[in-house]
This record gives C-alpha cells, structure tokens and sequence, in this order.
C-alpha cells in the first residue's frame, strides 16, 4: 500500500498553478478562524447594552477559546484517518453554521451556545491549513510559505477589532457573524475541487473516543481556571481549586490512556519524538509570551504613557508587524540554509536582550524607543514561527502530520494560556486583585497610580524575558534534521517502512 502511495506521489506532483489554488483557498479558509478571535471583541460592549446583560458578556469570548482549543487536536487525527479535504470542510460547515446560529441568536445563553459550535468548527481550520501546506510543499522549501499565513494573522489583527466596533455601532452587532457566511462559502468553494489533487497519505486508523473526551475535559477544566482565577474568583477560591484539581485529574487519565489504548489519540512516538516536544515547547513559550505582550500592553500604554485606548491599540502594530517580518525573513532563509536554527537562536537572543530593556527602562522610556524595542523583540520573535513548524512537520511521517501539527498548535495554546494567566497574576495581584480595577474608567479616575503600574510591568517584561530565554533554550537543544528538499523524497525516506 505504501509503495503504491509513493508512486502516485512521483507520478502526479502539483503544479505551481495547484499549489496556488488551494493555498488561496485554505489562506481564507485561516481568515475565517483568526478574524473571529479578533473581532468580536470590540462588539462586546453594543451586544451587552442590546441584551441588557453585562455580566455574561465574557462568555462569548469564552466558550470559543474553550471550544476552538479542545478539539484542535481531533481535527488533526480525524485529517489523517479521513483525509484533509472532507475534515476541512467539515470545520468550514460547522464554523458557517455556528456563525449563522449566533447571528439569529434572540439571548445571551442561545448566543454561548452557538459560539461553542462555532468553536468546534473553527478549532482544527489553522492546524489543517499549516498540514495542507506540509503535504504540498517539501520542508526545504515549506518555510517560505509561512509569509502567507503570518499575513493572515496580521489582517485579522488589524481589521478584525476596527470591523468589530463599526459593524456593531453603524449597523448590528449581529453583522459580525453573517460576514462569516460568505467567507465561508467562498472557502468552501475555493478548497473543495482543489484539494482533490492533494496528495493523499492517511492509513487505518481507530479513533480513542475515551482518550478524545478525557483530553477534551482537561482541556477545558485547565482553561476554565487560568480564565477566571484572578478575575471571576481568587486564585484560592474553592471554584478555582476544584478546576485545577479536575484538570489534575482528569490530565493523569488521559496519561493513563494514551498507555494503554490500543491506538492513542495522539501516538507515543509523536511524544517521544525529541524534535516535536522540544519544538513545541519553544514555540508554546515564544507565542504565549508574545500573546501575553498583546493583551497587556494597551494597559501599559494607558496607565503608564497616558494614551487614549484608540492610539493604545495603534501602539501595539510595532509587535504585531515586526512578528511577519521575522517570520517571513526567517521562512525565506530556510530554504537557502543547512543550520536553519541559527536564525532563530539569533532572534530570540535579540527578544531577550529586548524584554531585558523594556524591563529596566519601564516608565521611563519615551513613546517612539518603546516602539521601536517592541518592533525588535517582535521580529526576533517571529524568527522562531516557521522554524519550529518546519522543523516538527519534518520530523514525522506523513501519515502523522495531521496528528503532529493539530498537536503542536494545541500545546502553543495551552502554553499561551499558562502564561497569559501569569501575567494577569502579577498585574492583578498588584492592584489587588480584583478585575474591575482593570476597568478604563477606574483607571481614568486614577484608582491605580501611574507608579504602582511602572514597577508591575517591570515585572511582566522581566517575565517575557524569562519566557524568550525559556524558548531559546529549548530551541537550542532541539536537534537540527536536515530538511528533504522533495515529495518523493519526503514519502520514501520518512513513510517507508
């Protein structure tokens, strides 16, 4: 059968005009989950005046992150048992319909649950689209093609929360999601022919359903807890306690089952596999210290630099457009060299150096050097992202790219959690605890001092240094594989056996 699979592969390459029509597709396809994570945000505030309810306004954001994160890992199993195609258009399907449902949504609870389908749909469509890319394009040359998915982050970054705020205040909150429809359709459209001439390398596999909702009820009892601990309830709450406790738990089952399964949801070799752990854990520190960055630094640039939050949000396009930068020169050079880590060891060295400085001068830093510290430690950031996926894609086989890839993103999201949760906690637990101090009008009344918040974000950029540092670390000692420079090449040597 494998020998079969390898021929068809040598007789029937892509050409650059397949490549390009499902890279379209699955780019849009990329849109559709990042947009949404952006998005609905800035829409918050019209939607809870709407339904008269504030208080479970945090909900829809949420029960996506919940949704979305718990099932990324499936996506990638069920793509390499069935096949790209039908599971990437299965999460197109599910995504326009939960998107579809929450737009028609007449209550906040109705609107919870639609944004949980629309989670289970939007889940696996990154993961999927970075093994689409894996299948088509040998590693030598996969990394050049990162630029493209980091202008996709980069879009929904910067449309996403201004699209959010216009559409809910000039026309209805609700427009937010039927925009999904026909960008959904569209990449429906664009990917369903396409992806036909992919090249196929799935093989029999069973499905751990008990394995499945173990790792799913982890998953979500550990995120439920770092998203409410320090802001719903206290850390030492019983509430808090008992997620933590659970997700305790419920992570040793899942130990216990990948053990003994007869096929585990996510193979021990993969786990065993020194590249993939060592690479995902760069990756998870590197992303999630740069995730911690975005979501706290406005408050830094309101409470610290006195901007208005429209020119805080502004101040945050240095870090977001130094990571493309980074991303797309380091993606570039792996095609041309044989020691492809040492562009990102480089980088992250230069993000240390950064953060290090952010550190020391906090509060005491003018607009424009801050900026431009931010647009260093981004592009020495971003220098890692095409690496570290390359490099674990590289790794395996084949028939476990699916596997590999949904399982990497999965871990970078628990990582960015972890460490997003670190951050509330010195921020939060320097004002006191409390969430409302957070608030823009508590900090416009003054109900935090500028110097109180100079010495705990000299904390938090000295905890983006440890993560940076952590990162470098951890890509330092993952082995550097050569990277195959062919599909026939790439099926023989890692799919034979």
């Amino acid at each position: 059968m494998d020998q079969r699979l390898d021929t068809q592969i040598q007789a029937a390459p892509l050409t650059q005009e397949d490549i390009r029509s499902i890279l379209l597709g699955i780019m849009l396809a990329m849109f559709l989950a990042a947009l949404d994570q952006t998005i609905v945000a800035t829409a918050l505030p019209t939607m809870g005046r709407e339904f008269g309810d504030v208080a479970h306004l945090s909900w829809i954001v949420t029960i996506y992150l919940l949704a979305s994160t718990a099932v990324t890992p499936l996506y990638g199993k069920l793509a390499d048992i069935h096949g790209r195609r039908v599971v990437l258009l299965s999460g197109i399907t599910v995504f326009v319909v939960g998107s579809v449902a929450c737009a028609l949504s007449p209550t906040p609870l109705l609107l919870v649950a639609s944004r949980f389908v629309q989670g289970l749909g939007g889940g696996g469509l990154i993961a999927l689209a970075q093994t689409i890319i894996a299948d088509m394009v040998p590693p030598k040359e996969r990394g050049r093609y990162q630029v493209y998915f980091a202008a996709v982050f980069l879009s929904s970054s910067l449309l996403g929360p201004v699209l959010g705020g216009v559409m809910a205040e000039r026309l209805h909150w609700s427009v937010i999601f039927w925009i999904n429809l026909p960008l959904g359709l569209g990449a429906y459209w664009m990917t369903s022919s396409a992806l036909k001439r992919l090249p196929r390398h799935e093989r029999p596999h069973k499905l751990d359903v008990l394995g499945a909702l173990l790792m799913t009820a982890a998953t979500m009892s550990l995120l439920l807890a770092l998203s409410w601990g320090g802001t719903a309830y206290p850390w030492r709450s019983w509430p808090i306690a008992t997620l933590i406790v659970a997700a305790l738990l419920l992570w040793a089952l899942f130990a216990w089952r990948l053990r003994t399964a007869e096929e585990p949801l996510i193979p021990l070799d993969i786990l065993a596999n020194g590249v993939v752990r060592r690479g995902t854990v760069a990756a998870g520190f590197g992303m999630g210290t740069f995730i911690g960055l975005t979501i706290y630094l406005p408050l830094y640039f309101e409470t610290v630099m006195g901007l208005s939050a429209t020119y805080s949000g502004l101040g945050l396009l240095p870090l977001t457009c130094g990571t493309v930068i980074g991303a797309t020169s380091s993606g570039r050079a792996m095609v041309h060299l044989t020691h492809y880590k040492r562009v990102p060891l480089v980088g992250l060295s230069v993000a240390f150096v950064g953060a290090i400085l952010l550190a020391v001068f906090s509060g005491r830093i003018s607009l424009l050097p801050l900026c431009a510290l931010l647009a260093v430690v981004s592009l020495g950031l971003g220098t890692l992202l095409p690496v570290a996926t390359v490099a674990i894609q590289n790794a395996v086989k084949p028939h476990q790219l699916g596997t590999a890839t949904a399982v990497a993103n999965f871990f970078r999201q628990i990582g960015g959690a972890l460490i997003v949760a670190a951050f509330g906690a010195i921020v939060l637990g320097g004002v006191g605890g409390a969430g409302a101090h957070l608030s823009h009008e508590a900090l416009q009344l003054g109900a935090v001092d500028r110097e109180t918040m100079v010495t705990l974000f000299r904390y938090v950029f000295a905890a983006a240094a440890l993560g940076f540092a952590l990162a470098l670390i951890m890509l330092a000692l993952m082995e550097e594989l050569p990277l195959r420079g062919h599909a026939v090449e790439d099926a023989k040597v890692i799919g034979g056996e």
